[in-house]
Order: structure tokens, then C-alpha cells, then sequence
């Protein structure tokens, strides 16, 4: 079972460079944890995709498809105070945005703050540093 921030699951849904090394992922431990809010940062994903025109009406809708899947078969961190707290927290001592200070401070809740061994797909740069910085084993490891 690993953590996955909304970066690794985009193309999961939908082709881009990724995508192989991602999917790969996912063939070997299809066990998804994810945040509350990163349904709403997948389907922001892809209307962003569809306006500017990089994936058609069938394909976004095929996604969309896809993301309540995976949110139906994912344990999902929902939005409790404790949360909060270490988002703020994360905040003061890593430069993450808003959003990638709650994926984190998820995946710290996930996790019991014991982050030894425990998996965490990331492709946003800042948000694996941050992560390395926490102690997770941040994939995919071929990135760059």
C-alpha cells in the first residue's frame, strides 16, 4: 500500500510522459491511499487538459471514469483537524503550496508519522523533496 499525491495519479488517467513508469506503480501494489481533496485535484487536472485542448471530450470522460474507480477501491485521509495542524505545520518548515502541504500532512496521518519504509508516488519536484525530507520512500525512484 502506497501513498499517491494527485501528480501520480493524473497519468494514471490519462497519457503523458509518465504514464508507463506510473502504471507500473500501480500493477505492483494496486493498494491506493489518498487524500480527500485529490479527487477534486484530478478532475481539476483534467478540465484543465480538456479546455486547452491536450485530451477530447471522450477521453476526459474516460478519465473521469477512471477517477471514481479508483476513489471507490482507495482508502482515502479525510479532512479532520489533524490534518489541518500538519499542514500547517509542514507549511512553516518545507516551501509547499497549500494543497501539497495537506497530500503530505495525509500521507503523515496514513502513515502514523512512521514514514520508514512506507511508499509515496509523487511527480511534483517540491513535494518529493518535501517528502524525502519527512522519510518516506518517495517514487517513482527513476525520476529526474
Amino acid at each position: 500500500m502506497k501513498f499517491w499525491d494527485s501528480s501520480a495519479m493524473v497519468p494514471l488517467l490519462v497519457d503523458e510522459p509518465r504514464s508507463a513508469s506510473i502504471k507500473a506503480l500501480v500493477r505492483k501494489d494496486n493498494e491506493v491511499v489518498l487524500w480527500w481533496g485529490s479527487i477534486v485535484e484530478c478532475a481539476s487536472a483534467l478540465a484543465r487538459s480538456a479546455r486547452e485542448g491536450k485530451i477530447d471530450l471522450s477521453a476526459e470522460q474516460s478519465a473521469r471514469k477512471a477517477v471514481d474507480e479508483l476513489q471507490a477501491r482507495a482508502f482515502e485521509i479525510q479532512p479532520v483537524e489533524d490534518l489541518r495542524l500538519r499542514a500547517l505545520r509542514l507549511l512553516r518548515i518545507h516551501p509547499l503550496r497549500a494543497a501539497d502541504a495537506f497530500q503530505l500532512s495525509a500521507a503523515l496521518i496514513w502513515c502514523g508519522e512512521h514514514t520508514d519504509g512506507a511508499g509515496f508516488v509523487c511527480l511534483d519536484s517540491r513535494l518529493r523533496q518535501a517528502a524525502l525530507r519527512e522519510g518516506f520512500d518517495v517514487l517513482p525512484s527513476d525520476f529526474s
